[in-house]
């Protein structure tokens, strides 16, 4: 067999040679410079990341060598990765592969003492007064961000314009997210920065870098804690409320050999806890904010009732539950006791039940679903679930009592976000991940289960991302364009569908209402 294989190797490389010839290796100036011209942008001038992930070795655990050149040349579904194919020979791609995979000559790294280092004080929340400074509902406000010029808008609800506009960091990322009394606005950043924002008397409070490359925050029911999930480092970094590190938790399987970046972290409010996405070890993680919250064994164990054996404090410590596969994305029941989990590889899901710590049931979902974009309603006496899907055009629709798929409704692409509200009948979901339907909204009644419209008001144009104002009259829609193109927020009458009127804004990511938002809204993803 050896000399089989041997000769096979040399008629293969005999057959190859005319073909290598033709596609020299690329010097390596020429890698980084051909990194710079097309990669940087998005992923950092250091491959640290920005608006796309950190290309760096121990962030690409998942992808194999031979993946990452079929992404750089065919771009990747459900993301922001184009295709270069049409830009880049054979030779190039290669050895734009091999170069991300290169270590760095200095491995990046960002600990408490950096978090700690990097905090920024812009203002005396003591000394700011304790009430609005305008007169608009301070609970019917939208936080817009807008990411043409990287600012974010706030604007009244009530009357439909803003009243304020402000500088952002860079390529805000995962959401804002609201203190428990609507004071207080929080922003994560690609690159790692989190600010705390006064909503009532519009200005920043204070800033701190809790990473390099960041993912989301997460704010606790109770206001006191801020959490972030990185991607680099691999960490879970727990702030209190003015953005002071208390816990930085290194992100690694139960046997501590293998690391993982952080997908996403959400509060479970009812739980008074944190619960984390891992990328790269197949384990949930849940950390406690409550500070009476019992030890949790950390290994042998003789005796719990007389705390015999490996214990740690329950306060901000993970509490693992093992998982069949890795789980990229979450949606929670509203008591969060369960979770809905799926890789972003697509096909199956898991529900796992945080209080038992397992698997309860399995999920056959096609394609690849979105569920942190899901929401849920009351259909026929129960509580259904639904998510759009990022590969495929199609909204499921789930039981959630026995986890079984009630129906696919078929959409005109696949799309990333849903919405809704408990006083409207129709549930709204886009197209935006399909070249040609990417221009058109959905609305589907939640009671027939089908689509009774579709809205297309400006062809050929990004249109996503819906929200609806606290009383569930008006939806709000993305018009996903720089503002000299026309981007702007279209404003449609929730029950009639019919467009009332647009508000200009330069490239409108994602807008999200106060309301909403801190109630934990079913037609809302949290």
């Amino acid at each position: 067999m050896r000399k089989s294989t041997t000769t096979f190797l040399a008629f293969y490389a005999l057959l190859a040679g005319p073909a290598l010839a033709q596609a020299p290796a690329v010097p390596k100036a020429a890698t980084e410079a051909l990194y710079q011209q097309h990669c940087a942008s998005c992923h950092g001038v250091e491959r640290l990341g920005g608006m796309g992930p950190a290309l760096l070795p121990e962030n690409l655990g998942r992808l194999r060598k031979g993946e990452a050149s079929k992404v750089i040349a065919e771009g990747r579904p459900a993301t922001q990765m184009e295709a270069f194919a049409g830009k880049l020979n054979a030779a190039e791609i290669d050895a734009l592969q091999a170069y991300i995979y290169t270590p760095p000559a200095v491995s990046p790294r960002w600990d408490a003492a950096d978090i700690l280092a990097s905090h920024i004080v812009h203002a005396d929340e003591k000394k700011l007064p304790h009430r609005p400074s305008f007169s608009a509902d301070p609970m019917n406000l939208f936080i817009v961000v807008e990411s043409g010029d990287h600012h974010v808008s706030v604007l009244d609800g009530d009357k439909l314009e803003p009243i304020h506009r402000f500088p952002s960091r860079f390529a805000l990322h995962g959401g804002p997210k609201f203190s428990p009394d609507g004071r207080f606005v929080y922003f994560a950043s690609r690159d790692g920065w989190v600010t705390k924002y006064d909503i009532w008397n519009l200005t920043p409070v204070a800033e701190v870098r809790a990473g390099i490359n960041t993912r989301n925050a997460a704010v606790s029911a109770d206001g006191k804690f801020v959490a972030i999930a990185n991607y680099l480092p691999h960490s879970l970094v727990i702030l209190d409320s003015d953005l002071k590190p208390l816990r930085v938790l290194p992100v690694q399987d139960k046997d501590g050999k293998k690391s993982s970046r952080v997908s996403a972290v959400y509060d479970a409010a009812p739980r008074q806890s944190f619960v984390a996405a891992l990328k790269d070890v197949n384990e949930v993680w849940e950390i406690s904010y409550n500070p009476k919250h019992p030890d949790i064994p950390a290994g042998w164990i003789h005796d719990f009732q007389y705390k015999e054996g490996a214990f740690i404090a329950g306060f901000l410590n993970p509490q693992r539950t093992k998982t069949e596969d890795y789980l990229d994305d979450f949606f929670f029941t509203q008591d969060y006791n369960d979770l809905m989990g799926a890789s972003r590889e697509g096909g199956r899901g898991q529900v796992i039940n945080l209080d038992a710590r397992k698997k309860v049931a399995e999920l056959q979902l096609p394609g690849m679903p979105h569920l942190g974009s899901g929401i849920t309603w009351a259909w026929q006496g129960k509580t259904v679930m639904a998510t759009p899907n990022l590969n495929e055009g199609l909204v499921s629709i789930i039981d959630t009592d026995n986890w079984q798929l009630v129906k696919s409704i078929p959409t005109l692409g696949p799309g990333f976000f849903m919405r809704s509200h408990e006083k409207s009948r129709y549930a709204w979901t886009d197209s935006m991940m399909h070249r040609e339907h990417r221009d058109t909204l959905q609305v589907i009644d939640k009671e027939k289960l089908e689509i009774v419209a579709q809205l297309r008001p400006v062809p050929g144009k990004t249109l996503a991302h819906v929200e609806f104002t606290r009383d569930g009259r008006y939806v709000l829609a993305s018009l996903w364009e720089r503002k000299a193109a026309g981007g702007a927020l279209i404003v449609f009458d929730a029950q009639s569908l019919k467009e009332v009127k647009r508000i200009p804004m330069d490239k409108p990511v994602g807008k999200y209402n106060l309301h909403n938002k801190i109630t934990r809204s079913e037609g809302t993803s949290h």
